[in-house]
């Protein structure tokens, strides 16, 4: 049995430059707002439920309620990887919980290597340690869900959970491939938006401090007398071995957006996705939308005579059955770029074309601004671990993608880094909330981001940042706004000098979670900055909000005003 590293630490600290400043008009505050428990201890019922939530919200693979899969509905199995010794207690969950136990067919290197169609039926992908699952109809750990969980669990010290979830993507990249959108077998095929470089950075600088405090020195080669199991160098440079892997699958070929220099998201899987199952009605009301617009329908339709080479094919799911209208069906590309689009988190919006037919076809601002930072963070790994010739790679694979970044996403037409098309060799003007994702990575130069500063007004709302200037009926568009995308907004912003923009952005986030927690004693997975409430209808895709709400939880933590007035200000690029 292969072993793993046993649970550690993370916290929070933003990376450090020099810069500028410009002011943004601010908005006029609300009653809510202006009611917010702006202290250093936050709304202590609200602090309250979160402690709670994560226990609720905890799962461990030797409990029968963690195999569940309230998106399929076939019986519970549980998958080990191929050649994996099955744990005593994993057989017991066979024996208490009557799930059945299964090794995957053969060992998983890469993405694709294993197609979920090989397996006789879909079910949950084994890990070695406890996570914290998102909430509502998300039983399972998630790519980048986890990021913002974390930092969470490490707000309320739950330091050995925070620990074991960055391992458990340790053991994903070695047994299956990749840091998973989750792991279900049907998520085999794709990754979502990489995280994990920030992940390691921030467990390294507490492991870092926890290790200078008095009474914790290093006992033997690589293990440390206190709280830490082994000395923070040591679990770094295992993290720093494995972050590796996970780098090379945005820079493969399926993921590189055409001759750009920069990356794309990108599922080796073909057809509709299985986990739609249960919102059976989505591809159908994509069909019926794209008739009604036919001049946005691209090439998302096909002919249902033309037959599954040019669609889905119907043997492999129901789901593929049902999406059909009036003779029409969804083109086989359009499902490439539907499920590209789920690799970005971004599941569902019409920013990468009506529905994100087209999400493959993009080269996208948040992506590469997330792979800009990876590659910095992987330089400073490498100079603390004593590689110099890493060190000088990594740097210039940052200032590869800054340079293409500046050549193919920098407008000066609408002011900020947009997403290109690099098949149609041309820019997109979808006024999209991942704007201020280069603020928070470092790439604008300070005329840059007052440029991208003044755009604020068009995505800022009454209750908060807007997901984009559209109401598209999708819950990745207007007038939803999301925690990741506030967290993104606030901590960029902050960066390059705007601190009242930025604190008027976590104060409105806050106000959302806190008048909506008072009304319904929940905290859910997004809010309406329009109206600041739970209940606004999406009209495709998943119309549910869950409650719970990991992420949610972990940035409201993480924007109260004494963790933000902790972190540097106006220091832009460095």
């Amino acid at each position: 049995m292969r072993s793993v590293l046993g649970p550690f630490t993370l916290a929070l600290t933003l990376c450090s430059g020099t810069l500028a400043q410009s002011a943004v008009s601010p908005a006029p505050q609300t009653a809510a707002q202006q009611s917010t428990t702006d202290t250093p201890s936050g709304n202590q019922p609200i602090r309250d439920y979160i402690r709670a939530a994560w226990d609720t919200l905890s799962r461990s693979q030797t409990e029968c309620k963690s195999v569940r899969d309230p998106k399929v509905t076939t019986a519970p199995i549980l998958y080990l990887p191929a050649g994996f010794d099955t744990p005593p207690a994993i057989q017991k969950l066979h024996t208490d919980c009557g799930v059945e136990i299964e090794h995957l067919p053969h060992p998983i290197a890469h993405l694709g290597d294993l197609h979920p169609d090989e397996l006789k039926r879909p079910g949950l992908l084994y890990l070695p340690n406890p996570y914290v699952v998102p909430g509502g109809r998300f039983n399972e750990m998630y790519g980048w869900d986890s990021f913002f969980i974390v930092l969470g669990l490490l707000s309320n010290n739950r330091i050995d959970q925070a620990h074991g979830m960055a391992e458990n993507f340790f053991f994903e990249i070695n047994n299956y491939g990749a840091v998973l959108n989750a792991n279900r077998t049907y998520y085999l095929t794709r990754s979502q938006p990489p995280l994990l470089a920030e992940m390691i950075r921030e467990i390294h600088k507490y492991d870092k401090r926890e290790s200078a405090k008095p009474g914790c020195r290093e006992q033997t080669a690589g293990t440390m007398l206190c709280a830490q199991r082994v000395s923070p160098l040591a679990w770094l440079a295992t993290a720093y071995t494995t972050a590796q892997k996970d780098y090379a699958l945005w820079t493969s070929p399926v993921h590189q957006a055409g001759a750009t220099g920069l990356s794309r998201y990108f599922d080796v899987g073909e057809g509709p996705v299985l986990e739609m199952a249960d919102d059976s009605t989505y591809y159908p009301d994509a069909i019926k939308y794209l008739i009604a617009h036919p001049s946005e329908a691209q090439d998302y339709l096909v002919p249902a005579s033309a037959g599954d080479a040019a669609s889905c094919d119907q043997k492999l799911t129901h789901v593929c059955v049902t999406a059909e209208v009036n003779g029409m069906r969804l083109s086989r590309d359009f499902y490439k770029g539907d499920r590209a689009d789920r690799e970005s988190g971004y599941d569902t919006t019409f920013r990468f074309g009506a529905f994100s037919g087209s999400t493959h076809h993009i080269a996208p601002v948040c992506l590469n601004s997330l792979l800009y930072r990876y590659e910095l963070d992987m330089a400073g790994f490498a100079k603390e671990l004593g590689k110099p010739a890493d060190v000088k790679l990594w740097n210039s694979r940052a200032a590869a993608r800054k340079a293409a970044m500046q050549k193919y996403l920098w407008s000066d037409q609408q002011g900020a880094y947009v997403d290109y098309d690099f098949q149609k060799a041309r820019q997109t003007d979808y006024t999209y909330a991942t704007a201020f994702f280069p603020l928070w990575a470092g790439i604008a130069t300070p005329a840059q981001a007052r440029q991208i500063a003044a755009i604020l007004p068009k995505l800022e709302h009454e209750h908060g940042l807007a997901m984009s200037t559209r109401n598209s009926g999708q819950q990745w568009d207007l007038p939803f706004g999301w925690a990741p995308n506030q967290w993104f907004a606030v901590l960029g912003l902050r960066r390059y000098g705007f601190v009242a923009e930025s604190d008027r952005l976590a104060q409105k986030f806050r106000a959302d979670v806190e008048t909506n927690y008072m009304r319904e004693g929940n905290i859910r997975e997004k809010y309406d900055v329009d109206t600041g409430l739970t209940t606004t209808r999406v009209l495709f895709g998943y119309k549910a909000n869950g409650i719970g709400f990991g992420w949610t939880n972990g940035v409201y933590l993480r924007l109260q005003p004494d963790a933000l007035a902790a972190l540097p200000s106006g220091t832009g690029t460095k």
